[in-house]
C-alpha cells in the first residue's frame, strides 16, 4: 500500500511493562456450558412433570404443556438476562463487552417472545377447558390467582423495555434516557416471575424442582446486589478517587484524570472501561467511559485513572465543567480491550474516531518480546479530519519508543459501499487494504474499537480473511 506511509514518530520516554492478568481460554466455554446445561435441565423438568403425556390429552393438553414450556424457557432466559446484566467478573472477563452485548441483546427477545406466547398458549389452554372464553378465562387468571397483578405489571415494563431497545427507538433516545429505561427490566422480571413460584405446577411439583428455581432466583438477584452494588461501592471507597485534572484537548473532546490513594486495588488494565459518576448534579446517571491511558502509579502510591471523552450528550457535557477534587464513583472494569486477552504474541489494533483512545491505552499496556524488547503491534488511527484526530501526537511517541508501526487513515468513509476505509481508498478491497497494512493478520490478535457501522465493516473483513474469531477483539457500548 505504497499510498499508506507510516507517520513520522518523536520521542517518548520508556515505562516498565505493565501486568498482564491473562484470562484464561476455558472460562467462556464453561460458562458456555452451565448455560446450556441449566437449560436442559429445565427441559428435564417439564418431562418429569408429566409435559409429555400432558400433550396426550387432547387440544387443551398441548395448548397447556406448550404453554408450560414455554413459561419455563421464557422465566429462565430471564434469568439468564439478569445475571448478564449483574456484570460478574468472571463472565465480564470470559466473553467481553461485545459478547456479553449481542449476549444480551438476543436473550432479551427470546425471553421476551417465549414470555407472549407463554401467556397466549395458556390462556387457550384454559380456556378450551371452560365455558367462560378467552376473555372470561383472562379476567378469571387476573382476578383469582395469585400474584398476577403483579406479573401483568411486570410484563408491561418488559414491554417497555423491549421497545425502547428497538434499534429505531434506540436511535432517538439519549444515551441516559435510554440507560434509565432500561433498568425497568429488573423490575420487570421482579414482578413478571413471582406467580411462578407460588402456583406454577413446575416450581411446586418436586422438591427437586423447588430447590432448582428458588437457588436460581436467588442466585441471580444476589449476583445483582453483589457485583451491581456492593462490589462497585466497596471499590469506589477503597479507591478514593477525586478528579485532578480536567483538559479540552479540542472542541468536542474532553480528558479527565481521576486520582486514588488505593486506586491500584481496581486493577485496572489499559483498555478498559468503567462506568463513571461524578458527585454533583447527574449522579445518578452513570456513563462508560474507556481509559486512555495505561494507569500510571506514583511514587506516594496513589494511582491515576484516565479517560477521553466526546462530548454527545448530557453527562459528556458535563465533563468539560468538572472541578479539581470532584469525588468519583466508578463500576469497573469492565470489557476485553486489555492485554489479559491476547492469544498471540503480535496485535493489530484498528481505531476510528474516539474509538482510538482505548486502543492508545493498549498500545501502552500490550507485552513486548522478550527477545527483542520491541512490541509486534500495528495500529491504524481512522480520522475524517482534523477535529477528529485524537491522541496522534501521543500514540507516536509510545508507537516509536515500543517499536510498534503507526498509519493515520484520513478522510470521510467510503459511500458506495458499506467498508471501514476512507474515499482515498475505494479503488482497495476492505480485506485487501487489512492485508497490506498487516500482511500476518490471521497470526494476530485485532482490536477494534469506533462506530456501529465501521466495527461492523472491520469485522465482516476479518471473518472474509478467517481471522479465527477468539483473536477479534471489539467493544460496543449499545444494544
Amino acid at each position: 500500500m505504497t499510498m499508506l506511509q507510516e507517520k513520522p514518530r518523536a520521542q517518548f520516554a520508556r515505562r516498565e511493562a505493565l501486568p498482564v492478568r491473562r484470562v484464561p481460554g476455558w472460562w467462556s466455554s464453561l460458562t458456555v456450558f452451565l448455560l446450556w446445561a441449566l437449560g436442559l435441565f429445565v427441559v428435564a423438568l417439564w418431562v418429569s412433570n408429566g409435559g409429555i403425556t400432558g400433550m396426550m390429552t387432547g387440544t387443551a393438553g398441548i395448548l397447556n404443556e406448550l404453554g408450560r414450556l414455554t413459561g419455563l424457557a421464557a422465566s429462565y432466559l430471564l434469568l439468564v438476562q439478569v445475571l448478564g446484566m449483574a456484570r460478574i467478573p468472571f463472565v465480564e472477563r470470559a466473553f467481553g463487552q461485545d459478547a456479553v452485548t449481542r449476549g444480551h441483546r438476543i436473550t432479551g427477545f427470546w425471553s421476551f417472545w417465549l414470555m407472549l406466547a407463554h401467556i397466549v398458549l395458556i390462556t387457550l389452554g384454559y380456556a378450551a377447558d371452560t365455558q367462560a372464553g378467552i376473555w372470561g378465562t383472562l379476567v378469571d387468571f387476573t382476578l383469582n390467582y395469585p400474584a398476577m397483578l403483579l406479573a401483568i405489571a411486570g410484563t408491561l415494563a418488559l414491554i417497555m423495555v423491549v421497545v425502547t431497545s428497538l434499534r429505531v427507538a434506540r436511535r432517538r433516545m439519549r444515551y441516559e434516557s435510554w440507560h434509565l429505561l432500561h433498568l425497568y427490566a429488573f423490575l420487570g422480571v421482579g414482578l413478571a416471575l413471582p406467580h411462578q413460584l407460588w402456583t406454577g405446577r413446575d416450581f411446586l411439583a418436586s422438591p427437586a424442582a423447588t430447590v432448582f428455581w428458588w437457588s436460581l432466583y436467588l442466585g441471580s438477584i444476589g449476583a445483582v446486589l453483589v457485583f451491581r452494588v456492593l462490589k462497585p461501592l466497596i471499590g469506589t471507597l477503597r479507591a478514593g478517587l477525586r478528579v485532578t485534572k480536567v483538559e479540552q484537548l479540542q472542541p468536542g473532546v474532553v480528558q479527565v484524570t481521576a486520582t486514588g490513594r488505593h486506586a491500584a486495588a481496581l486493577q485496572a488494565q489499559g483498555g478498559q472501561y468503567f462506568n463513571w459518576r461524578f458527585a454533583g448534579p447527574g449522579f445518578t446517571r452513570a456513563n462508560p467511559y474507556s481509559l486512555s491511558a495505561a494507569p500510571r502509579t506514583h511514587r506516594d502510591g496513589s494511582t491515576d485513572l484516565r479517560f477521553t471523552a466526546a462530548i454527545v450528550g448530557d453527562g459528556s457535557r458535563r465533563l468539560a465543567t468538572l472541578r479539581p477534587g470532584t469525588r468519583v464513583s466508578v463500576e469497573g472494569p469492565y470489557g476485553k480491550m486489555h492485554a489479559g486477552a491476547a492469544t498471540r504474541p503480535g496485535a493489530l489494533l484498528l481505531g476510528a474516531g474516539i474509538g482510538i483512545t482505548p486502543l492508545r491505552a493498549l498500545l501502552e499496556s500490550l507485552p513486548t518480546d522478550p527477545r527483542t524488547g520491541r512490541l509486534e503491534a500495528t495500529i491504524v488511527q481512522r480520522h475524517s479530519d482534523e477535529h477528529d484526530l485524537i491522541l496522534a501526537d501521543e500514540i507516536g511517541r509510545i508507537a516509536d519508543a515500543r517499536g510498534a508501526q503507526y498509519y493515520q487513515l484520513p478522510g470521510h468513509r467510503v459511500r458506495e459501499r458499506a467498508s471501514w476505509l476512507p474515499e482515498e481508498y475505494a479503488h482497495l478491497a476492505d480485506t485487501e487494504a487489512l492485508l497490506l497494512l498487516c500482511p500476518d493478520i490471521v497470526d494476530r490478535d485485532v482490536y477494534v474499537c469506533g462506530g456501529p457501522g465501521w466495527m461492523d465493516a472491520v469485522a465482516a473483513a476479518l471473518h472474509r480473511l478467517h481471522v479465527p474469531s477468539n483473536q477479534i477483539h471489539i467493544e460496543r457500548f449499545a444494544l
